[in-house]
């Protein structure tokens, strides 16, 4: 199947990597929280979500405290926050096991966001995308920093039937919220 090929309804997976984390002393890496410039970058990320019409149906979030951080501060910029799923399985995942957490949404979900870490996240991106929409595959390539979104679209009956190189990349975006 290619990254435009396919039947069935348009699935959309949206994949976030957690804003930036501050390097507290003695402080296990699960546990480190956001720095002030990732507190300011998560809820930029939440409203260019919603700018771009990527608002989600699910989340998925890591348990680590940095993106557990990131998604509350994103998803207060919307109205109505989806409901979210806090994974302990995402936190340092591989490819597999974040495709293996996709595998199991249910078919109704057509929108999923994944809140996690790299380079688990910018791993699996250029895995799924078969092409991408302008530079969107160069500059994934070249960095997926903190609080970067990447879109990826795909046709399929249900979310287990998303493969590498089955979807499409549309948007890749890095959010930056202002210093006050």
């Amino acid at each position: 199947m290619t990254a435009r090929a396919g039947g069935g309804p348009l699935r959309r997976l949206v994949v976030l990597r957690h804003a930036k984390s501050a390097r507290p002393p003695d402080v296990a890496d699960h546990e480190r929280p956001l720095a002030p410039r990732g507190r300011r970058d998560a809820p930029a990320a939440g409203r260019a979500l919603a700018e771009s019409d990527c608002l989600p149906d699910l989340a998925l979030c890591s348990t680590a405290v940095r993106a557990r951080q990131t998604w509350q501060l994103a998803s207060a910029q919307w109205a109505t926050p989806a409901p979210v799923r806090y994974e302990h399985e995402l936190y340092g995942a591989e490819v597999p096991e974040l495709l293996a957490a996709v595998h199991e949404m249910p078919p109704e979900v057509r929108t999923l966001l994944l809140v996690g870490h790299n380079p688990g996240l910018e791993d699996l991106v250029l895995a799924l995308a078969g092409d991408g929409v302008g530079d969107t595959l160069d500059r994934v390539r070249a960095k997926f920093p903190t609080s970067a979104i990447a879109v990826l679209t795909a046709h399929g009956s249900g979310w287990d039937a998303l493969r590498p190189g089955a979807a499409l990349l549309t948007e890749m975006l890095v959010p930056r919220g202002k210093k006050k």
